[in-house]
């Protein structure tokens, strides 16, 4: 039976909301990427860790450090050959952590109607309250028309939609990047969704470099786009991004860290010693994402 997920985070006492948290394995040992994507990634982001924590885990982790975490995987079975993980899983064990976790579904878009109506079974059977896409990895252009239909039905749910943007760790270094294409995440290609789709929350994931200048402009031009801070250690941000930050972007920038990627305490604490005004912190950690991800108090 499946158990659909409903918030009980104390949104008043948590200190902070991480918007983008990579869930990697599921309950039957599947992970989301193959064996030489992964392997590839530990060894560029210098992770660490363990890069493949359990939901349950995951949980305790956030749990300890007063925070919520939004989590999912990505469908990218077309793009890249590899099945995923199970966002179905992610989303029910969610519920069963739902004062520390927020689940995000994943299609993939490449499936046309079948992929709506998937993304439409996980919002209202399992509850997910946003959608992770990765265009690199699931190899398409946000822009292209066919996936008009997906955007019109998620924009209808009124569920925010989080797009990988820049550059990605994923099969850095590997001959031809595994494969895996830049090209599809310059944020410019979602210039066009945002502006299509204005009833449509849009996050733009990680620093884009190399279109940082793009990123800023395009946030700072549609009042439905935002972008999140995660995937590089914050002493390694533009500093273009840095000081719209601080000034025009104060309400548009969300706290993410890629965990397990990138570790919490690492983006803390890195963070911690930017100039970022004691007035625009907490917008960042937690204000600007409660008003990206529709939560009123």
């Amino acid at each position: 039976m499946t158990t659909r997920y409903e918030y009980a985070i104390d949104f008043d006492r948590i200190e902070a909301i991480d918007i983008h948290t990579h869930v990697e394995i599921d309950g039957c040992g599947h992970r989301s990427l193959d064996d030489e994507l992964m392997a590839a990634s530990e060894k560029y982001f210098k992770s660490g860790e363990d890069r493949t924590p359990t939901i349950d885990s995951i949980a305790e982790h956030y749990r300890r450090r007063n925070m919520a975490a939004v989590v999912f995987t990505v469908d990218a079975q077309s793009g890249s050959g590899h099945s995923p993980n199970s966002v179905e899983e992610i989303a029910e064990k969610a519920a069963a952590h739902n004062d520390v976790l927020i689940p995000f579904g994943s299609v993939d878009p490449w499936q046309g109607r079948a992929a709506v109506r998937r993304a439409r079974r996980l919002i209202d059977e399992y509850g997910v309250k946003g959608f992770k896409f990765h265009p690199s990895m699931q190899a398409f252009e946000p822009n292209d028309r066919a996936f008009y239909p997906l955007y019109e039905a998620l924009a209808e749910a009124g569920v925010p939609v989080l797009f990988h943007t820049g550059q990605t760790g994923i099969g850095a270094g590997l001959p031809g990047g595994h494969g895996i294409k830049l090209r599809y995440s310059d944020p410019m290609l979602l210039d066009d969704v945002a502006a299509d789709f204005p009833d449509l929350t849009l996050i733009m994931a990680h620093p884009a470099v190399p279109w940082a200048d793009s990123q800023i402009a395009i946030a700072t031009h549609k009042a439905n786009v935002y972008i999140d801070l995660s995937g590089w250690s914050p002493k390694y941000f533009p500093p273009q991004l840095v000081r719209a930050a601080n000034s025009m972007l104060k309400s548009k920038v969300l706290f993410g860290s890629d965990f397990p990627v990138i570790q919490v305490d690492r983006w803390m604490t890195d963070f911690a010693k930017l100039e970022i005004k004691p007035e625009v912190r907490p917008l960042i950690f937690k204000e600007n994402a409660l008003r990206a991800l529709h939560i009123e108090r």
